[in-house]
């Protein structure tokens, strides 16, 4: 069990929780790869001379951010977001809002893996755009 301490609130998630939100994040971003790969000769050409790798391990790459930045921005952005998840997983702070420091309801998070707000801050950040 993982215990975090997040704005001085305990923050709990079992391990096989967290192991199986890393592989969906993972798998989320091999979706993403391939969808880019199919989009875009320039990023499949890319990815097709570096060395063979899997899908999570070619995202995770340095690759150059200038020609990914000429793709699909909403697949970039997804992509940017499921890194951070992954880093925040690491870290112990997945699941954790970044407005309010309270956890991230698992049903949200199974929604949308790279959550960062919880559901009452996205609201009230939606209505104020």
């Amino acid at each position: 069990m993982i215990v975090g301490y997040i704005n001085r609130k305990a923050v709990t998630m079992d391990a096989k929780y967290l192991d199986t939100m890393n592989k969906k994040l993972n798998d989320l971003k091999s979706e993403i790869v391939t969808h880019l790969m199919n989009e875009n000769e320039e990023f499949n050409q890319l990815v097709q001379d570096l060395d063979p790798k899997d899908l999570v391990d070619i995202a995770s790459d340095d690759i150059d951010r200038r020609t990914l930045d000429t793709l699909s921005g909403q697949d970039i952005k997804r992509l940017n977001l499921i890194d951070a998840a992954l880093v925040r997983l690491k870290n112990g702070r997945y699941g954790v809002c970044t407005d309010c420091g309270k956890p991230i309801s698992k049903e949200r998070l199974e929604a949308i893996p790279y959550a960062l707000k919880c559901i009452e801050c996205q609201a009230l950040s939606e209505r104020h755009r």
